[in-house]
């Protein structure tokens, strides 16, 4: 039996008794003791996620951006301001989704990734394969010495700058899919970006590993509540944000999956899996609404599904049990508020947990 992967605050969510899973190949904390209350907390006011089993990856190199023009299917060219963010679908040659990934530019000889756990290793495996067939000469380095706490919630931002107030001045105004760094400071250096994890405000913060714990335990102290993988599947789901190995894989195209909104097909530039994008039957056309846009976090366009495709999200929001017994969570509609009632008297299935994170 392979031995699970533990994240440096793994010994700190053993100590808040959290109910621990295996994702992945990773033990992690599915909830505190409610799920309900963490998904409400995030909601309502503040809460924080461990997400270090996420890979950091840094890219250097003199043709860093023409390697990412050809790797990814959404265009880094809209990158021009360093901190600037961009989500995008890695794809195959068929035009599957290898993964989703959010990338980060720093300068024309700097950028990074972050990628999913579950895709982590297959993930740096492709980038040095491209890498390799490119000759783009590329220094690709996952940072393992990193690790990613997520807070999330109306009031998260206040509550970091009370941790971190010497990061206030240059992230109180920054926009969403920006992040700024700190190359020092009393957790060492940091990373803040803005991204809308699950799909509420706050940020994502990367830190050394070694001041990670310590962190944790300040934000802890300033009233950020801990949530689990329980509350973040929630949370995503009930923000119509999409999740990999869930509602897409190396099988399906982000065109299926409602991700079209990532895919820029009107750049004159090859990308791996744009000829099989190109040939799908019937075409593609982007809704209006959203054309070179990223939809509102809350209510995510979706592209015309496969039947598979809607088969599938339909299932996924019909029934998500919450993890707490005697409770269920009942989507209201498709992309809508939520709402919770009691069970009769039954423990409910736990939601898996699904692949993103």
């Amino acid at each position: 039996m392979t031995e699970l992967q533990h994240t440096p605050l793994h010994a700190a969510h053993l100590a808040l008794n959290a109910r621990m899973v295996d994702f992945g190949g990773w033990d992690m904390p599915v909830n505190y003791g409610s799920q309900i209350d963490e998904h409400r907390a995030v909601r309502t006011d503040s809460g924080m996620f461990d997400v270090s089993h996420m890979r950091v990856v840094d890219f250097e190199g003199e043709t860093v951006r023409e390697f990412f023009k050809y790797a990814l299917a959404n265009n880094v060219d809209k990158l021009t301001t360093p901190g600037k963010a961009l989500y995008s679908c890695m794809l195959n040659g068929n035009g599957g989704v290898i993964d989703d990934l959010i990338v980060y530019y720093f300068s024309e000889t700097s950028f990074r990734v972050v990628v999913n756990a579950g895709t982590a290793e297959k993930d740096i495996a492709w980038f040095g394969q491209l890498n390799a067939e490119g000759e783009f000469n590329l220094s690709i380095t996952p940072r393992r010495d990193l690790a990613i706490i997520a807070v999330q919630g109306p009031n998260a931002r206040e509550k970091v700058w009370h941790v971190l107030p010497d990061t206030r001045t240059q992230t109180q105004d920054i926009k969403p899919f920006n992040a700024a760094r700190f190359p020092s400071t009393q957790y060492g250096e940091l990373m803040l970006a803005r991204t809308g994890y699950t799909g509420e405000d706050g940020f994502e913060i990367v830190v050394p590993a070694t001041h990670v714990e310590a962190l944790w335990n300040a934000l802890a102290g300033a009233g950020v509540k801990p949530a689990g993988l329980g509350a973040r599947d929630t949370l995503r789901l009930e923000a119509g944000m999409n999740l990999y190995g869930q509602d897409m894989d190396e099988n399906v195209s982000p065109l299926d999956a409602g991700l079209a909104w990532t895919v820029d097909l009107k750049a004159e530039r090859d990308f791996v899996g744009r000829s099989a994008l190109e040939r799908l039957e019937g075409g593609f056309r982007r809704p209006r609404a959203h054309q070179g846009k990223r939809p509102c976090s809350r209510r995510a366009a979706r592209a015309p599904e496969s039947r598979h495709a809607t088969r599938r999200r339909r299932d996924h929001e019909r029934h998500v049990f919450a993890v707490d017994a005697g409770v269920d969570r009942v989507r209201a509609r498709a992309h809508g508020s939520c709402r919770w009632r009691h069970g009769a008297g039954r423990y409910p299935r736990q939601a898996n947990p699904g692949a993103r994170g």
